[in-house]
């Protein structure tokens, strides 16, 4: 999912509303789509995106130690 900063909880709130089960975000939600409109500009944060479920009561079945590993080696390679 694409989003920025200041909409990306909209954006997930109208996805489930709307019935959707599975999603897509981008570690610390680095990266972009070349096609989308600057409005559009970046991936939506998976992160946040996990910590919305879990806030919500919604199963997500990430394993957090490798969640956290994955950021952490993220975090070396996007400075």
């Amino acid at each position: 999912m694409h989003s920025t900063p200041s909409n990306w909880k909209e954006k997930l709130e109208a996805a489930i509303k709307a019935g959707c089960k599975r999603f897509d975000g981008a570690l610390k939600g680095i990266g972009g789509c070349p096609m989308a409109d600057d409005e559009l500009v970046g991936n939506m944060n998976t992160e946040w995106m996990i910590s919305y479920f879990e806030n919500n009561n919604m199963a997500t079945g990430v394993n957090k130690d490798a969640l956290a590993d994955s950021l952490r080696i993220s975090g070396e390679i996007f400075i």
